[in-house]
């Protein structure tokens, strides 16, 4: 007897087709916080069926959402070509913040902690080395304060996705104006000495929590 998986059948294989569809539609608008159910209506699946598909909340964000965040690698890419290093850096904070403020599911993804979604997780954790290259290219120029980290760059994520979610219908797009401001005080010229010291990697980890419903 053949130890190899059968194949799945056709109406299983767009079943898996729908609900992946429906997730990203879902989670874009909702937030990755949504009830399974409703991807599962939209889907036009039983929850069983979705069950059967995907386990668990995080096997469904492991299928659809890292290619979100690998698709700000083109972003990113742009802004390392970009003649000027400190243009390069703005064009690639704005590019990520109009993202999360165009999908709420890649604002979440990105500004918290879902350990048990492997992949997305590590979809995150490539694309945030990536901006370190754009980081230290504007460092480089002198045009970007020298006290600047990774880390603090995911403050602006961060703050921005809190903005971004609080605003979303009365002003959705307030998180323009609070992160013009951030990048304003980010110039080299504008720079004056902080005793803060940004947080370790670990105290960032905490500070992001984990999502709510399981």
């Amino acid at each position: 007897m053949s130890n190899r998986a059968r194949p799945l059948r056709r109406d299983a294989v767009e079943n898996r087709r729908k609900l992946i569809d429906a997730a990203e539609a879902v989670f874009a608008s909702r937030g990755l916080d949504v009830p399974l159910e409703e991807i599962a209506k939209r889907a036009g699946v039983s929850i069983g069926t979705l069950y059967n598909n995907f386990a668990t909340r995080e096997a469904l964000l492991d299928e659809v959402m890292p290619a979100k965040v690998l698709a700000l690698r083109e972003l990113a890419e742009s802004a390392l070509s970009c003649a000027d290093p400190w243009r390069g850096f703005v064009a690639y904070v704005m590019g990520a913040c109009e993202r999360q403020a165009a999908d709420r599911g890649l604002n979440d993804i990105l500004s918290r902690r879902y350990p048990d979604a492997q992949v997305a997780s590590r979809a995150c954790a490539s694309g945030f080395a990536q901006v370190g290259d754009i980081i230290e290219r504007a460092h480089r120029s002198g045009q970007l304060r020298a006290d600047f980290t990774l880390i603090d760059f995911a403050y602006i994520i961060w703050s921005a996705a809190r903005i971004i979610d609080a605003t979303r219908d009365a002003a959705p797009d307030s998180w323009r104006r609070h992160v013009h401001f951030l990048l304003d005080g980010l110039q080299a010229s504008a720079a004056t000495a902080v005793e803060q010291p940004p947080m370790t990697s670990e105290q960032l980890v905490r500070a992001m929590g984990a999502p709510g419903p399981g």
